[in-house]
């Protein structure tokens, strides 16, 4: 006979049967941050205790015929305190950076817009000959008057003043250092000279070269800041925009737009299928022998990896490509595809390649929106009534919808901004539901387009279709270039 508490334990354990495989991502993350938010960094052998709460669990329940859900939770805690502890010492240290200005040369790995200048990210940088090459990134700030836009793989000198990240602005708040120190940063500065291209046409990221020259055409077409949230949206770079746009489209709860998600992907998967379904549709003999959906939802899924890596991988975009690749497997295997067991794969696949994002605002709004869409949309599939319905109700369904997915996921977010960037979105609602349908069916069409069609240099009419539509869902974005400095 079990002890009281062991007895609750197994009722406890035997209500939730059916959805324990939901908790296993909430265990992951809490060995992750177990081992990130205390303040002095654990033993080095703590880590390689991960599998005990494990065989703990299995010998408790042997003794006790405790569920064996409990030591998948406490295996699934252990493994987010490992992982968490594999990233951090597989990441190179922090470098000591003189406090003086320095000539630095390196190879440039990305290169980011910004109002009324640009930014390059410095690869294997050096400030003199005897050194190593940096294992860490650095960001440097070109001067607004200078001329000059190296390419992702160009090897520069430039004269500039570096600093290490900094620290917190006060207790709570978001920590530069820690953001810094998981995405290989090493520093920070501005550049006190022009830069100087030494050699052209260097090995760059995958994709770096190619983001760089849809940003830069864009900006060409639709200058200012509409320009800026228009490469955004194709992109996913948003250093771009002013200060002033941003904060307009945080007040407006329009910020959701600018980070590529699952809206985006979403739409640009739509198109893919469609296409390619609607293709293979005209190849009878393929599609009466195989069938149109199964290539079609592969296809979509490799438009959707594509668009995922063209973007920089972000977390909402792995969490959205995480989930695209357990819908297509729900397609291929004629199952549903839109459920909480699918939000929780994909958690736990971003916790495992990024444990550090558990800390961040795009993490916590980005999953907390999805869970809640997702509830409400089981909740409002079980009221469902089978029946006859007349013809505007389809149409007061995607209206009444749209509005309700605004409100839960409004809701859902609202306290994790509130905590990371302290605002309130009072127009979100009424913003979204003009913003996301003209983003749906006007923007992302447009730009995918844009994307097709800029190679062979007719992408002015789908570009400047997709400005007009951002003017229309971002009324206040200026379509004047701001001054230089």
């Amino acid at each position: 006979m079990p002890p009281a508490p062991l007895s609750f334990l197994q009722r406890a354990l035997a209500a939730e049967t059916g959805r324990l495989a939901l908790w296993l991502p909430v265990a992951m993350g809490a060995g992750v941050l177990a081992f990130l938010l205390p303040r002095a960094d654990p033993p080095s052998w703590l880590p390689w205790m991960a599998p005990l709460p494990t065989l703990v669990a299995l010998a408790l329940a042997q003794r006790f015929q405790l569920s064996a859900w409990l030591a998948g939770l406490l295996g699934a805690a252990g493994l987010g305190f490992a992982v968490a502890a594999w990233h951090v010492a597989a990441a190179p240290p922090l470098p000591e950076l003189p406090r003086t200005a320095l000539v630095l040369t390196g190879t440039v790995a990305e290169l980011d817009p910004l109002p009324g200048g640009a930014r390059i990210i410095l690869r294997g940088a050096r400030w003199a000959e005897e050194m190593a090459p940096l294992r860490r990134d650095l960001r440097i700030r070109l001067q607004g008057r200078d001329g000059a836009r190296p390419r992702p793989g160009d090897t520069v000198r430039v004269r500039a003043l570096v600093r290490p990240p900094s620290a917190p602005a006060f207790p709570g708040a978001w920590d530069f250092q820690r953001a810094a120190f998981f995405a290989g940063q090493g520093g920070a500065g501005f550049a006190l000279g022009p830069v100087e291209i030494l050699a052209e046409g260097g090995e760059a990221p995958a994709l770096s070269g190619l983001r760089a020259s849809m940003e830069r055409r864009v900006l060409q077409v639709l200058p200012g800041d509409v320009g800026a949230v228009t490469a955004a949206l194709l992109t996913g770079g948003q250093s771009g925009i002013s200060a002033e746009a941003m904060g307009w489209m945080r007040d407006s709860g329009l910020a959701h737009l600018l980070s590529v998600s699952g809206l985006h992907i979403g739409i640009v998967m739509g198109i893919a299928f469609f296409l390619l379904r609607a293709g293979l549709a005209l190849w009878p003999r393929f599609a009466l022998r195989f069938g149109t959906k199964p290539a079609a939802a592969v296809g979509a899924l490799a438009a959707g990896g594509f668009y995922m890596l063209l973007t920089g991988a972000e977390v909402p975009m792995l969490r959205s490509f995480a989930m695209a690749v357990v819908v297509t497997l729900a397609i291929l295997a004629g199952r549903r595809a839109l459920t909480q067991r699918a939000l929780a794969l994909a958690a736990a696949a971003v916790l495992l390649l990024y444990p550090a994002a558990i800390l961040g605002p795009s993490f916590q709004m980005s999953f907390a929106a999805v869970m809640a869409l997702i509830a409400a949309a089981e909740t409002a599939r079980s009221r469902r009534t089978p029946g006859p319905r007349p013809w505007w109700h389809r149409a007061l369904l995607v209206l009444g919808g749209s509005l309700v997915a605004s409100l839960v996921a409004w809701a859902a977010t609202t306290p994790f901004g509130l905590h990371h960037f302290g605002r309130l979105q009072l127009y979100g609602v009424a913003a979204n539901a003009v913003a996301v349908p003209l983003t749906t069916f006007l923007v992302m069409p447009a730009g995918l387009a844009s994307a097709l069609l800029m190679s062979l240099g007719l992408d002015d009419v789908p570009l400047r279709v997709m400005g007009w539509g951002r003017r229309w869902a971002s009324p206040r974005c200026s379509p004047h270039p701001p001054r230089q400095r």
